[in-house]
């Protein structure tokens, strides 16, 4: 994607900051206190910790496994010519709905301080669909640094199923909402099933994986997968979306075409980056895969941010590092790799954060080092989160509600996204969709 009419743009993200400071909510439920449950003040992480030994960075070493392009091509053949995001966002048939139309419980989800400047439900036949759970979020901002994709501004959101519920063919699927963001007030949405080619292409497998985290780079789409496998990220390409023919229960290739449990739209993984220790693991000898993710283009060049994952109530304390992207044109959206195809972590650290399921690292003109920001689950697993900025001399998070808690973040929530354009962190709270200015988030840490 070639970046074109910049400065026309750069117009449009200054209305469009307008219009969302002129419109911000007013969410009176993110403002309430917390209950006694979370009272407990949660303990500071502390400053971050350079790791620098081979043993501390070696198991994050990633392999890049790409699918051959025959294969992709045999695929395509068979399925009919790839179409892109804006055919998507054209047949959009789900709407979501601004925070005041969502329900009490939606709203009490969200962020206590600071509160939303904006927010979104999503539409009522995903919100009561059992199963299904949104945990990370990318956008066009982070596609492309004028914040669009070709005429439009959008939002992905990716869904997973859980594992042991529902029917057989969709336990541990993973979709992505395309959001159309072109309208903050009216914005609407459709799904696309993320898949995975087998037989050289001549058919496809749903990508049974939690998609915790995700980023949206140039026109790749780069995705977590699921803890014991040891592909640490999937690779999907943004001009390879394939329409299905079939609507049918079943996921690949069916009598009469091509079927995805319903959904029109598959996008099918051009390559994946293997943990070169093994299964994705969290201690041992094992590899240790990213839990979430977000871009920061700040660095030079521009890099993949990775958390580990992590459960809120171990000990274990997570790691988080980054990746360069090439700047190789001709891998636009790739990992930096040497030679050999392997791809090294260029800054590691500990964190004594544990739970950690969102992270953003980003530095300010003259500041003399990035911020991290480390969304985290609560001791129990339940109710809201922190947010803590760490860098590698403080941490400092936001105190809320009568017992002054650091509990003050979304609930459940899920990975972390800037978008560069507007100044505006998105994320995903258990049922909400919602984005705070990074000002005002730096303003409630102090």
């Amino acid at each position: 994607m070639k970046h074109r009419g910049r400065h026309r743009r750069r117009r449009r993200g200054a209305a469009l900051r307008a219009v969302l400071a002129g419109t911000a909510l007013a969410l009176t439920a993110a403002a309430t206190m917390i209950s006694a449950s979370q009272a407990t003040v949660a303990g500071s992480p502390g400053a971050l910790t350079p790791l620098t030994s081979s043993s501390d960075t070696a198991p994050l070493r990633l392999q890049e496994d790409l699918v051959p392009a025959p294969d992709l091509d045999r695929l395509a053949s068979s399925m009919g010519h790839p179409v892109g995001v804006d055919a998507v966002l054209r047949t959009a048939d789900r709407a979501l709905r601004e925070g005041a139309a969502c329900s009490a419980g939606d709203r009490a989800t969200l962020p206590v301080d600071p509160a939303p400047r904006r927010a979104w439900c999503w539409d009522p036949a995903d919100a009561a669909t059992p199963g299904w759970r949104p945990a990370s979020v990318t956008t066009s901002g982070d596609a492309d640094d004028d914040g669009m994709w070709g005429p439009h501004r959008v939002i992905l959101a990716g869904w997973s199923h859980a594992s042991g519920t529902g029917s057989a063919t969709e336990r541990g699927l993973a979709r992505v909402a395309f959001i159309d963001a072109d309208d903050p007030a009216r914005p609407v949405y459709r799904w696309v099933l993320l898949v995975v080619p087998v037989d050289g292409g001549r058919d496809y497998r749903g990508l049974a994986s939690r998609i915790s985290g995700m980023v949206w780079y140039q026109g790749k789409l780069l995705v977590t997968t699921e803890t014991g496998s040891d592909r640490a990220l999937y690779v999907y390409d943004m001009h390879r979306i394939q329409r299905t023919t079939v609507d049918s229960p079943a996921i690949g290739r069916v009598p009469g075409g091509w079927s995805a449990d319903g959904y029109d739209y598959v996008m099918p993984a051009v390559g994946s980056y293997r943990a070169q220790g093994g299964r994705c693991a969290g201690s041992g000898r094992t590899a240790v895969c990213p839990g979430t993710l977000s871009l920061d283009r700040t660095t030079a060049p521009d890099s993949l941010v990775a958390g580990e994952w992590t459960s809120p109530d171990g000990e274990r304390r997570a790691r988080l590092w980054r990746y360069a992207f090439s700047k190789d044109p001709a891998r636009g959206g790739l990992l930096a790799t040497d030679t050999a195809g392997r791809a090294d972590p260029v800054e590691v650290y500990r964190t004594k954060a544990s739970g950690v399921r969102g992270v953003l690292s980003y530095r300010k003109a003259g500041a003399p080092r990035s911020s991290w920001y480390v969304g985290r689950l609560p001791g129990s697993g339940a109710g809201h989160g922190g947010l803590w900025r760490q860098d590698t001399e403080a941490a400092k998070a936001a105190r809320c509600g009568s017992d002054l808690s650091h509990h003050c973040w979304a609930q459940g929530a899920g990975s972390l996204s800037y978008w560069q354009e507007t100044g505006d962190v998105w994320s995903v709270s258990d049922r909400m969709l919602f984005s705070v200015p990074l000002d005002t988030l730096d303003r409630s840490l102090g």
